[in-house]
């Protein structure tokens, strides 16, 4: 199988919760170190993750770019069919992501790129990732679930409230249009360099991904 994994995936951590406050400043003092450090290792970030999957191949889309007025800019096309896909996750408070480049986008896709956020998760946390309803994404006996990742689909035809879809646009406009890729090595690689490039910004991802409504309060 083709394929390569980004270096760094994203987190969202589960709160150790209390049902009320400690009943005295004796017993607070008195917790274990052991529960201490679980606390502060658990702490949950502002908002959720999120992940989505964007296809990358010679046909790949136009965008939209500066030009002066009454000009029309040339861009090229190709009219071959190579693809690959980009599995991708960002948590914008965090300002880190994750990603996987596949030749195909199913299941087998889908498990694998959990296996990797999975892998990244602190010990005793919980990753909560907001995904559209897309076939892979459905939870049945065909999808494995890591233990420390939880799935939060989204409303159906409503690609707007993943901020995903943001940033598969934002790399198509920079990074992943009027190109021609000779080979589907070269669109690997062009998807390693896009993923990399943004990932290197965390500001970046912070200022795409952020939404005020996707936060978490405890």
């Amino acid at each position: 199988m083709r394929g390569c994994v980004a270096p760094t995936a994203c987190k969202v951590m589960q709160p150790l919760l209390h049902t009320g406050p400690p009943r005295t400043q004796r017993l607070f003092e008195a917790r274990s170190t052991q529960e201490k450090e679980l606390h502060e290792n658990t702490s949950l970030t502002a908002e959720p993750s999120c992940k989505d999957e964007a296809r990358v191949g010679q046909q790949g889309t136009h965008a939209y770019i500066w030009a002066p007025i009454g000009a029309r800019p040339l861009m090229v096309r190709d009219n071959r069919h190579d693809s690959a896909y980009i599995f991708g996750a960002i948590c914008p408070s965090r300002g880190v992501g994750a990603a996987m480049i596949t030749p195909s986008a199913n299941t087998e896709m889908m498990n694998l790129h959990l296996e990797e956020i999975s892998t990244q998760v602190a010990p005793g946390a919980c990753a909560v990732i907001l995904c559209d309803r897309a076939g892979w994404h459905q939870q049945g006996k065909n999808l494995q679930l890591p233990e420390n990742i939880r799935l939060l689909p989204l409303p159906p035809y409503s690609p707007e409230l993943n901020p995903m879809e943001n940033v598969w646009d934002y790399l198509r406009q920079n990074k992943l249009c009027s190109t021609v890729w000779d080979s589907y090595d070269a669109i690997i690689e062009a998807c390693k360099t896009a993923w990399n490039w943004l990932i290197a910004d965390p500001d970046r991802i912070r200022s795409i991904g952020t939404r005020e409504w996707a936060t978490v309060n405890v």
